[in-house]
């Protein structure tokens, strides 16, 4: 049943994203905030269609603690779904991905139109300074910045070394930094084509204030609420 229910699921996502991958470099023309909303429906139609066919539901905790202007989240990443529903389930947001993943046909045009913070990883602190510059002016503009401090997703039970990039960025744009915590992979795995029906939590802390802090220490503050949410996250399934 579940390689059925994800064989249905991979064929009608394919057929929701090929028009939008076809039609989203006509909405460059847009202002960004516009092109943004109508790319943002893509989302809003693939998280009920995740949870109709493949079973998998979500809780959001802590939405008290999401200030009224834009911040950095910082998230756990542990597969594409977070990437999905994250902009259903959170205020506008960009995402911070590498510069490669919108050269993929189709997909990578699609996120071009949603003005991601795309990066080039090898460019050492070039990276960093395009990461300050782009993610200053998605903020200027009303967005969130999500950023994944693992670099590239983690299995569950795992953790990777948490990068600086996201704290650097909120602590020199002087935005708050929101945690988030999630055990997605646990249904939706990496890299995996068979998934699995379960409710997955989604974990907002605390906002973390960045005036005055070092980025290494705003990076460890994060570090240690996701582990230690974490750990204790009831199992999705």
């Amino acid at each position: 049943m579940h390689i059925l229910r994800s064989a249905v699921f991979l064929v009608l996502m394919m057929a929701l994203t090929l028009p939008y991958g076809v039609f989203s470099p006509l909405l460059l023309m847009f202002p960004r905030q516009l092109r943004h909303s109508l790319i943002r429906t893509w989302a809003r139609m693939v998280t009920p269609l995740a949870r109709v066919v493949l079973g998998i539901r979500y809780r959001v905790e802590g939405l008290e603690n999401l200030p009224d202007t834009p911040v950095v989240f910082l998230s756990k990443h542990q597969s594409a779904w977070e990437t999905i529903a994250f902009q259903v389930c959170l205020p506008p947001i960009v995402f911070v991905l590498k510069r490669e993943l919108l050269r993929i046909p189709f997909f990578g045009w699609g996120l071009k139109a949603y003005s991601p913070i795309a990066i080039d990883r090898g460019a050492g602190r070039e990276a960093l300074k395009q990461l300050v510059e782009q993610g200053q002016a998605r903020l200027n503009d009303g967005f969130s910045v999500v950023v994944f401090p693992e670099g590239t997703r983690i299995a569950p039970g795992h953790k990777g070394t948490y990068q600086i990039g996201g704290a650097w960025l909120a602590c020199k744009a002087g935005a708050k930094i929101v945690p988030i915590a999630h055990n997605a992979g646990e249904c939706w795995g990496k890299r995996a084509l068979i998934k699995h029906a379960g409710v997955v939590t989604v974990k907002i802390g605390p906002a973390i204030d960045t005036a005055g802090r070092k980025p290494a220490e705003v990076n460890a503050a994060v570090e240690a609420w996701i582990e230690g949410q974490m750990a204790v996250l009831p199992k999705a399934r």
